[in-house]
């Protein structure tokens, strides 16, 4: 019998590469998506005991910048998915707590006291704190492998979990802009109001540099240029920079 965790918690496989994902897609290919009118509001947060437990560390953890962020994420997520993935299932709160995790490796205190690469940092904390939390551990599992790989941007091949997608679109669209004419304008003018961007582009690039400062090796540097070296420009810093959409909102 197949095993109904694998779909309840994320783990059906999709497509790595986006542009395997949409190509010839109904509703997101071609040069006018649909972008169903969706506002902030249509997409309540989900609660439970492990969420609410795992939030109270994540806003000791986390400045406010990052914070909304991850908010964004979710509500970007989950409405690409209502949107051009109807038939897409997966437990809304699991990617929630991916959302709330994903960067908590960036938090201060594991940033620059580890020489794992923040991502990788972050999914062993998730893991960890959801167990603690009462999550089970298919569910920890789940957000552990989308945090590890939400920044796998240029792997091409093969597949990942469904909410490893969700929140990888979901990311790069917040964070320079990326196929945000999937969705409505509306749904970003609302989001942004209800999670401020108080500039993240600026503070995104910041924490982008710093990392590359401190872990020439990390696996943010995949962004760059072969053999980069501390002292060169980030190319990845510079697309956070020149997010054109988000720019009226930052």
């Amino acid at each position: 019998m197949t095993d109904p965790n694998v779909t309840f918690y994320g783990f059906t496989p999709v497509p790595r590469d986006p542009d395997i994902l949409f190509d010839g897609h109904p509703t997101a290919s071609g040069d006018r998506p649909k972008q169903d009118e969706f506002k902030v509001a249509d997409f309540p947060l989900p609660d439970s005991p492990v969420i609410q437990e795992v939030k109270s560390v994540v806003q000791e953890e986390l400045d406010v910048n990052t914070w909304n962020h991850s908010h964004r994420v979710y509500v970007y997520g989950v409405a690409l998915t209502k949107t051009h993935f109807p038939k897409w299932s997966y437990d809304l709160e699991t990617y929630y707590l991916a959302c709330l995790l994903h960067d908590i490796g960036t938090a201060e205190q594991f940033l620059a006291t580890t020489k794992l690469s923040f991502e990788f940092k972050g999914a062993i904390i998730a893991r960890d704190l959801i167990l603690k939390a009462g999550g089970v551990q298919d569910q920890a599992d789940s957000v552990c492998d989308a945090i590890v790989r939400h920044q796998d941007i240029f792997v091409k091949g093969g597949n990942i979990t469904m909410i490893g997608q969700i929140l990888q679109l979901a990311t790069i669209l917040d964070n320079v802009g990326l196929r945000a004419n999937l969705i409505h304008p509306r749904l970003i003018e609302t989001t942004c109001a209800a999670f401020p961007r108080n500039g993240w582009s600026e503070h995104f690039a910041g924490v982008v540099e710093k990392e590359l400062s401190l872990k020439p090796w990390c696996h943010t540097s995949s962004f760059e240029v072969p053999n980069w070296k501390p002292g060169m420009a980030s190319k990845f810093a510079t697309d956070v920079r020149g997010n054109e959409v988000m720019r009226p909102f930052d």
